[in-house]
């Protein structure tokens, strides 16, 4: 099948996606460290790796799309990438000919992961959009229905909340992030998860509701999506969808748009 190869590269996890030329399709993701270092060597093997693990080889990748905010893995990544896909190997910035408008008073600024949830969110629901990215940071995108990202909001990330409580406490436990089955716990982990879990869906309820009284947009779509969306998204009142692959579209339309224009 032809498909394409994206990474959505992040400060604590890179994912990559293996998606049909439309970006639409995710036909197969994988999630590793964006902090353990890696030499181009490494990432070869471990991207060559993975894919063997779906049961084929590189054949029929035609291209590949990177979306990052660590530069130094950029790098590395689109070396490696290069090597393994038939056709280009594009990078997604503020500076891409991309069918979306950055109306902010810093545009260059605009990470990739914003740029290309803006993409998705313009090509498969055409409504303002609120997009809820909960990764290492929960940001808030303020997209309208014609493709123009307004700017939001950055909170930080639910494991932002738990590794602080581990670190900065000497008795408090590392805790992994699960509903938990009662907002009162009855020891100190199932009391930390339900600290850190209702704070992050309380935290989402609250900015979204701020955001529309703010921006008063049309018609509003709220979608939660990045790593923590499926364990979050369900229970914040204001979500209406959880796409846990918005970004990983986004750069799989990006990588489409971008053959097509060059």
């Amino acid at each position: 099948m032809n498909s394409q190869l994206v990474a959505d590269v992040g400060n604590t996890e890179t994912v990559f996606g293996l998606l049909d030329l439309s970006g639409l399709e995710v036909l197969e993701t994988w999630r590793v460290s964006t902090r353990v270092p890696r030499t181009e060597s490494e990432y070869r093997v471990l991207l060559s790796a993975l894919l063997r693990s779906r049961g084929e080889g590189t054949g029929g990748i035609q291209r590949g799309v990177i979306g990052s905010v660590v530069p130094s893995v950029t790098r590395t990544l689109h070396q490696v990438m290069a090597s393994l896909v038939e056709g280009a190997v594009f990078e997604v910035s503020a500076r891409s000919d991309l069918p979306i408008e950055l109306d902010v008073e810093e545009p260059l600024t605009v990470g990739a992961d914003r740029i290309v949830n803006t993409l998705a969110a313009k090509t498969r629901f055409g409504r303002d959009t609120i997009a809820v990215d909960l990764g290492t940071a929960t940001t808030f995108d303020c997209i309208t229905a014609d493709g123009v990202f307004r700017g939001g909001v950055i909170a930080p990330g639910l494991s932002a909340g738990l590794d602080w409580l581990a670190r900065s406490t000497a008795k408090l436990p590392t805790v992994e992030l699960v509903p938990p089955d009662a907002v009162v716990g009855r020891r100190t982990e199932t009391c930390i998860q339900s600290g850190v879990f209702y704070s992050a869906v309380d935290a989402v309820d609250g900015i979204v509701a701020r955001i529309r009284e703010s921006w008063q947009p049309k018609n509003l779509l709220v979608v939660a999506t990045g790593g923590f969306a499926p364990v979050i998204g369900p229970h914040a009142a204001t979500v209406e969808r959880v796409e846990p692959f918005l970004t990983l579209q986004g750069l799989g339309i990006a990588g489409s748009h971008l053959a097509d224009s060059g």
